[in-house]
Parts: C-alpha cells; structure tokens; sequence
C-alpha cells in the first residue's frame, strides 16, 4: 500500500524507497508563536524591573524599541507592538529561508 504523503521511488532492484518531502515551517504559526513569546518575555521583563528597580534593563528596552520610554502606558503597549513586530519580522526571514533552502537541498 503507498503513503500518499511520501513520495516512493524505486531502486534498481525493484524495491521501494520512501523519501520524506522538504520540512517545512508553517510561517504564519511560527509568526504568531514567536511574536506571542516575546511579547510575553517584554511584559515579565518590565514586571521584574518593577519589582527589582536595582537590577533593572529599562535601559536595555531604550536602546531595542525605538519612541520606548520608562514607563507610561502608552510606551509600555509600544513596547509590546514593537516586540510582536520584532517576532514576525524573525518569523518571516527565518521562516522563509529554512524553506527556501530545505527545498534546495532536498532535490
């Protein structure tokens, strides 16, 4: 019986090999995911500079979100459109050449 989602070839002796397709990352889930995550990692590290004003990286936030201030609620809910942002922009360099090149090196 034959996989469909394998495609088979045939070896000279007549026998099958299965050759698995090109891996592939689904962009618009890993997207999502990674810009949920650093969205997520943005809100618990301003949490923990609140909570630990001396160990604090507010200054690090200064320097990676571009019009971040410490800290108002407007730049705060920047801050996290900016991380969500950074997510998909790694999302769809990252996503698109793993499968630009899995394809090339598949054939």
């Amino acid at each position: 019986m034959a996989d469909t989602s394998h495609e088979a070839q045939r070896r000279r002796d007549g026998t099958s090999i299965v050759v698995a397709p090109a891996p592939r990352i689904p962009v618009l889930a890993f997207g999502m995911s990674l810009g949920a995550f650093l969205t997520v990692t943005y809100t618990l590290c301003v949490g923990f500079d609140l909570l630990f004003p001396g160990q604090a990286m507010y200054q690090t936030w200064l320097r990676l979100l571009p019009g971040f201030t410490w800290l108002t609620w407007p730049s705060f809910l920047l801050g996290l459109a900016e991380s969500f942002a950074y997510g998909w922009y790694v999302a769809l360099i990252f996503g698109t050449l793993f499968n630009l090149f899995s394809r090339w090196w598949k054939r």
